[in-house]
């Protein structure tokens, strides 16, 4: 989201060096469209972690249980490369040397996996601050 505002403040910032001539109402402008940019985008945020905290404190499984849902997906799909075809894999190397289990592609898992894992050490980091509320 930062990205997007820099790309949108730069071709601005061009349009006020020939709109407005005097070099410190310019730079004024500028610096008040950036801040306003990233002020936007902190409201933006702040409102995506109350819509969160909502669906995190719903009492249907169908809306409070999709985040672990996910993360229970990513952990199979780790368990299934890391663990259980290598392992497969082995025994059949042993039985019949023809079959071999594909490895799964992880690249679209994986950032989900580790955004979750992100969010999950921001939950410990509060757990062991005590700001965090128990359930």
């Amino acid at each position: 989201m930062f990205n997007l505002v820099k790309i949108l403040v730069g071709p601005i910032s061009k349009i006020l060096d020939k709109v407005i001539p005097d070099k410190d109402a310019r730079e004024r402008m500028a610096h008040e469209i950036a801040t306003m940019a990233e002020t936007q985008t902190f409201e933006l945020a702040k409102a995506q972690m109350d819509v969160n905290k909502q669906e995190a404190a719903h009492k249907s499984l169908f809306v409070a249980g999709w985040r672990p849902g996910a993360g229970w997906v990513c952990v199979t799909g780790m368990a299934m490369n890391y663990l259980i075809m290598p392992i497969g894999n082995f025994v059949l190397a042993i039985t019949n040397p023809d079959v071999v289990i594909p490895a799964l592609d992880l690249s679209q898992m994986m950032p989900v996996l580790l955004g979750m894992l992100g969010l999950g050490s921001l939950r410990s980091y509060e757990k062991r601050n005590g700001v965090s509320r128990e359930t």
